[in-house]
């Protein structure tokens, strides 16, 4: 076979190759918030879904920022970015290596860890959320209200129930007030 009869031949699997090289970066892509670089709920979802089935002392946390259409609205919306940017930051950083987390859509985000540790760690993350932000020199108030389940609380270990729990959770937070935990 000549040398131009193998280029040939080689250029349909060369442009295959591209291709899937392609799509794969677009699919991993989407599955990330471009603002937060955070998976989106469709990209956490299966992994959260693995993690609760494997690890029996995984704890599913939601947070949703207080009062974040008044920071939009009164600083605008690159402040609220700054702001959602931040929480995804505190929410990964204490997530660390034993968990993922996610933004759900607009100021709601999610988490699933799988060390028994983070459940004495609530505490410390509704600390970190509560910091202040500072966005052009200007320090935003921010607060969040955090609804968390256990797996082990469960009677079966689904998502869609850990979820529902932890979204109880969290509006009895909201309830009580500003700066909650439940």
């Amino acid at each position: 076979m000549d040398t131009a009869t193998i280029a040939a031949a080689g250029l349909p699997a060369l442009g295959w190759a591209l291709h899937g090289g392609l799509l794969i970066r677009r699919l991993a892509t989407a599955r990330r918030d471009p603002l937060t670089a955070l998976h989106t709920r469709a990209g956490w979802t299966a992994r959260a879904d693995h993690l609760l089935a494997r690890h029996g002392n995984a704890l599913v946390v939601l947070v949703d920022l207080d009062d974040f259409k008044a920071i939009n609205d009164t600083h605008g919306h690159a402040a609220g970015d700054t702001v959602l940017t931040a929480t995804a930051d505190r929410l990964s950083t204490w997530c660390g290596r034993h968990g993922i987390a996610a933004r759900l859509g607009g100021d709601e985000f999610a988490a699933i860890v799988t060390d028994p540790d983070h459940t004495a760690g609530l505490p410390a993350l509704r600390a970190a959320l509560d910091e202040p932000v500072t966005h052009h020199g200007h320090t935003l108030r921010v607060s969040a209200s955090v609804g968390h389940c256990h797996r082990d609380h469960l009677p079966l270990p689904a998502l869609t129930d850990a979820l529902s729990a932890a979204d109880k959770s969290m509006y009895a937070a909201k309830g009580h007030g500003r700066r909650n935990t439940r």
